[in-house]
Formats: structure tokens, sequence, C-alpha cells
């Protein structure tokens, strides 16, 4: 505490930007606690890029082979603001919704373990020099996808900082720690590099001969942190909490009784939330805002298994020439070149009956269909195939899910980087340092590609696709295909939760979480569940899963952005918490003038 408050009064004289100190927290806390002051040409929502700033070109390094702890920082948040939000003036950010305004303040972040999980997660703390002490207010956000600890901050950070409420975020397990097998090193608390000391992530099950082959948390963990995301939520809200003690030691203790708490996520953070507010404990939090969540109940879909249905068939589609839908990634020649091998690939293993490609193309729909696919999340197949989506995302889970060691990639899937003739190489010691700023905890990216051993000529990727299915089928055996189940298994929601108030909302043309499986099938479930809390439900007609996508062919001018109704909807959750107004009924589309679209007011606002 000397320290920060020396570190103040330097502030008021226009010094220390940055300024890190550790110190332990008591109880479950107990690791390294990293604090940082962040002012002047510094601040906690865009590390002073500002929205121009953000629009721009990469914050660069002065030495891109060391990078900075600030820089680091810097970068990840220009990162993370680019992967979630559409930026373009035409996007609606600053005029419509949010604020990239200057927001200055303290950062606490450390890693833990839950208490009674697995998964170690990185927690960081946001806390403004403007907390509005009179309503204190903290909202828990888990990162979307597989990000990193800043993953949602130009989604929620953008909400929550400048009306005055502290931040704390949760990398849910995941996030963009990148261990590289042939240099030994992985990432440190603050963003840098190393070999020895406290690692955040280490892939257990690695060998000393594993050359040019890099991890991630997500993939190789061997804790399937899916099965924590609850829990992760639940003690960043305490970590949280502890942080504003740590800042406001006169007004300490902050507790649940004394501050409004807000958990919100978008994608797998919404299925995270959602997850935390069916947790023993989760009665603490006010409300959960949950946006395109990925989650599943008991005898639904799971993301594993469409995700798989996907990468198997969607290529085949497009044999079709009367499948429509939004243009894909690949030139004509090129994506009718692959959907005819894959088409012949289906046939050739008993996966689709007919003979000619025009009727495997349809079957594979039909196929597709009858396991619940509907058509507004199918027109995107073009666009989510050509960036094989579906196999990165088969890679990742697959592998999280047998909790399979590094030595031991399932059906082959490996993550390197390729020279030239497409063999696997080592990184050089500036690609290693831009990992953690650059990356969004999956591959391909950062120019490192997914590749099986299985790979072959022709169609490619089916064989080792072709093996997962085969894999997911064996669940009797004790082996990987019995640790996938089990995994599964421990990753399903309720449809029970206990916090007071539940608001959802979902893009009825997401392509990659559809509504069908996730949002939509969760509500229904806590329907019939009999809930006896607050729940909403809006499914917003032309908006899909991703809206940093917006400005690309694919999309422009023929969806919406989900954001402005996801703000919308978290100023329906605060105007509900702090008693100015009930939770409406209506639809939503009334605080984002020009962007309610026809039908809209059709669409469920439970």
């Amino acid at each position: 505490m000397r320290a920060l408050l020396a570190c103040f009064s330097l502030v008021f004289l226009g010094g220390c930007a940055l300024r890190a100190d550790l110190r332990p927290m008591a109880d479950e806390f107990d690791r390294e606690i990293r604090v940082t002051t962040h002012q002047g040409a510094d601040d906690l929502l865009t590390a002073g890029l500002g929205l121009e700033g953000l629009r721009g070109a990469a914050p660069p390094f002065a030495d891109p082979i060391a990078p900075t702890a600030a820089e680091l920082r810097r970068r990840a948040i220009w990162t993370n603001w680019r992967g979630i939000v559409d930026l373009r003036p035409e996007g609606g950010f600053g005029r419509v919704y949010g604020s990239a305004a200057r927001v200055e303040g303290r950062e606490f972040s450390t890693f833990a373990t839950p208490p009674d999980g697995l998964a170690r997660h990185r927690m960081l703390a946001q806390v403004p020099d403007t907390f509005d002490r009179k309503a204190r207010c903290l909202v828990v956000a888990p990162v979307s996808g597989s990000r990193g600890v800043y993953g949602t901050i130009g989604f929620i950070g953008s909400w929550a900082l400048p009306r005055g409420c502290a931040i704390v975020y949760t990398d849910k397990g995941l996030g963009t720690d990148l261990f590289d097998a042939d240099s030994g090193t992985g990432v440190r608390l603050d963003g840098t590099r190393g070999a020895e000391g406290d690692l955040v992530f280490v892939p257990p099950g690695r060998r000393p001969d594993e050359a040019h082959r890099i991890a991630f948390a997500h993939a190789h963990s061997q804790a399937n942190p899916e099965a924590d995301w609850g829990r992760h939520v639940l003690q960043a809200m305490r970590f949280g909490l502890r942080a504003l003690d740590e800042a406001f030691p006169n007004l300490a203790p902050f507790t649940p009784d004394n501050t409004r708490i807000i958990a919100a996520g978008l994608s797998n953070g919404g299925g995270a939330v959602l997850r935390a507010a069916e947790i023993e404990g989760a009665q603490a939090v006010d409300a959960v805002v949950a946006a395109a969540p990925n989650l599943t109940l008991p005898g639904g879909r799971h993301l594993f298994d469409y995700a798989l249905d996907a990468a198997l068939y969607q290529p085949c589609l497009f044999a079709d020439p009367d499948f429509g839908g939004a243009p894909g990634v690949l030139p004509p020649d090129a994506q009718r070149a692959a959907a005819l091998a894959r088409c012949a690939s289906l046939h050739a293993a008993g996966l689709l009956d007919a003979d000619h490609p025009v009727a495997q193309a349809r079957e594979a729909r039909h196929r597709l269909r009858a396991t619940g696919w509907e058509d507004a999340p199918l027109a995107l197949a073009a666009f989510h195939s050509g960036l094989d989506l579906w196999r990165s995302l088969i890679a990742t889970y697959s592998q999280a899910y047998a909790r399979a060691s590094f030595a031991e990639p399932v059906c082959g899937f490996r993550l390197h980087l390729l020279d030239a003739a497409g063999a696997p190489r080592a990184a050089t010691a500036a690609e290693r340092a831009s990992w953690w700023a650059d990356g969004n905890g999956i591959a391909p990216g950062l120019g490192i590609a997914v590749r099986s051993m299985l790979d072959g000529a022709g169609d490619p990727v089916f064989a080792s696709l072709d093996c997962v299915r085969r894999l997911r089928a064996q669940t009797a055996d004790g082996g990987a295909g019995a640790a996938l189940d089990a995994s599964i298994a421990a990753t399903l929601a309720t449809g029970q939760p206990l916090a007071p108030r539940v608001l959802v909302l979902h893009g009825a043309d997401d392509g990659l979480v559809p509504a069908a499986f996730a949002g939509r099938a969760w509500v229904r479930g806590v329907e019939a569940a009999a809930y006896d809390g607050e729940l909403r439900y809006w499914e917003i007609p032309r908006v899909q899963h991703f809206d940093a996508f917006l400005g690309l062919p694919a999309f422009a001018g023929r969806m919406l952005p989900l954001m402005p109704y996801a703000h919308e909807a978290l100023d329906l959750a605060w105007a509900a918490v702090t008693g100015r107004q009930p939770l409406p009924t209506g639809p939503l589309g009334g605080l984002s003038p020009g962007l309610a679209v026809s039908g809209v007011s059709e669409q469920p606002g439970r």
C-alpha cells in the first residue's frame, strides 16, 4: 500500500504511468498479485490508444525480440478490441453504443485454481479511479472464445468502466499463454516470456524430443477447462471483491451485500456465466447477461457434436449449384473442387448414400437439418468452412476433452509453424515474443497451423476428422472415446439457475453457435424447470456470431451487429438491479436507433 500511495502522489505530478507491485492475497489468492497503475499516456480501457488508435495499425514493440510488459499489454488490448468489436465508423461503436473514453485506474492480476476445480486460470481486475463509491458495482466477465484475459474488454469493459464499475476478467483456463517446445519457454504473469520462474502454463506430459511443436492451454492442459467455467466465474467474482478491498481499504469490505454484481459474457463467456448461475454461490450475482452463449443441456446437441457434423458435411454442400447463402472465402472453383472431394470422401466412408455429387450435397444438407441445423445458420457455411474453422475447433476440443497429454495428440493433431515447403519449423524469437499479445488462444492463427499425421492428398483433412468421428462413437472401451464422453458430460448445464435475474440474447443467423442448440435450448429448459427468477430471452434476426467480420463480403449489407443489443441488455439489467425500472417484456432495439430490423418485435421477449 505504501508503494501505491507513493505512486499516487506521483500521478498528480504527471508521472508513474505504469507501476507494478507484487503482493500476496490471503485465502485462495495466495499467489503473487501484480498491481499496475495506468495514468497519463495510458489507461485501463484502450491502453492510451483511444478509438482512433484502436482502428489504426498494431502498436509496435521497441525491441521485437524483448517487448516490455507495458508494450505487450497495449498490443493485447488492441488485438482483443479488434477481435470482438466492429470498429468501423459505420459499425456504430461510440455513436450508437459503447465508449472508448479514457478511464484511468489500477489493474490487479493473478492466476489460481478454483478450490473444487482443476483448471488454472488467469484473473485480472480493473478498478477505475472514477469507481462509483455510492453505487458500488462489479462486473464479472469471462472472456469469449479461447481468448486471453483481455478478450472481452471491447464488449464488456467498454460498458462497465466508463460508468464507474470495476470489472474482473477470467480467461477460463484457456488464453494465449503459449508454450514453445523447442525453446522450452512459456509466459509469465506479466505477458513476457521465460523458461524459469512461475509460468502461467506448462503442458504436462511433454517429452524433451518434441520438435517444433506448440502447446495451447485450451488443448493441452489435461484439465478439461470447460468443466470448471462456472467455478472460474465465481472465483473471479471473489477476486474482484478482494481487489476492491485492496484498492479502497477505507471502504472495505466489499461484499455481495453492499456491491451490485453483474456477470456477463459472450459466446464461451456467455456459456460460462450461465454455468456459474447454476452453481451454489450464484445467489450473490444480481443479474446475468449472456450473449450468444455456448452451453448444452443434457440430451441436447453439444458444440463438439454439431461442430464435428459441420466439419464433415458442410464442405460438401457446395457441390450443389443451387445451394445459396453468403459468399465464402475460397474462390468458386476451389470451393467446388473441395466440395466434390468431400462428397466423395463421405460416400466412400459410408456417410452418404447418394452416388451423384449434387445428390450427395443435398443429402449432406438433409443430414445436417435432421440433427437440428436451421437454414439461416447454414447460409454461412461457405464462410466458416473456408476458414477451416470447424477443424480448428475439433482439433482443440478433442484434445481438451480427451485430456490427452501433449505427447499423445488425438488423431494426430499437432500445432506447428510451417516453412515455405509446408514442413514444421522452429519459431523465431520475435514470433514467440508476440504470441501472448497477438493470439486468440486457438489455431490456426499467428502463422501456427493445425496439422495431423493422418493428413493426406485429395481431401487432406478428412481422415483426421473421420478419426475423431469414430473415436466419439467409442464410449465403452475405457480409452480416449470414453474420456471424450466423460469430459463432455462434465461440461453440461443443468438449466436450473440460482441467480435472481437472467438475460439471454442470441443471433438468429448465428452459424457458429446456433441458437437452436445453445441459447434458445437452454432458455426452454429453464422455463420447463419452472425457474422462479426473472428470465428474458431475445433472438435477433440478421445477427450472426462475429461482429468483427461485418466488414467482410460475406456479411456486408446482410448482417447487423450483436454488440448494440448486448449493451442494451446490460443497460436493462443495470436498471433492474438498481431499482430504476423492472425488466421489460418487449423486444430489444429501443436503445439501438437505426439498428432495429423488420420482425424483431416478433421475436421472443420473455
